[in-house]
């Protein structure tokens, strides 16, 4: 039985790292980071006030953390959606040209 060999390597096609599983290795870590997260979550349920421009109001302080660093990933997201709409739209203009 002989097996194809890869031309960018010793290994068999079959044998090669593709995207597919590329994702599933990603996948089984975000679930690790979930669970960590939930642990932490769940570790930290005493009720904290909150103040927030004119609003006050009390939550579990795992949970406020939580909203806290969701929001700073969003924030800090902006640039980045900002540069791959800019890089989308030369593209776009590149392909119109031709």
């Amino acid at each position: 039985m002989s097996r194809s060999v890869s031309s960018k390597g010793t290994l068999p096609d079959e044998m090669r790292r593709t995207k597919i599983g590329w994702s599933w290795i990603m996948l089984i870590i975000g679930l690790i980071l979930l669970a960590f997260l939930l642990v932490f979550v769940l570790q930290n349920l005493d009720s904290v006030r909150i103040h927030f421009l004119t609003v006050d109001f009390t939550m579990p302080l795992g949970v406020a953390l939580l909203l806290a660093a969701i929001g700073g990933a969003l924030i800090a997201s902006i640039p980045f959606a900002a540069r791959i709409l800019q890089l989308r739209r030369a593209t776009r203009k590149e392909r119109n040209w031709r």
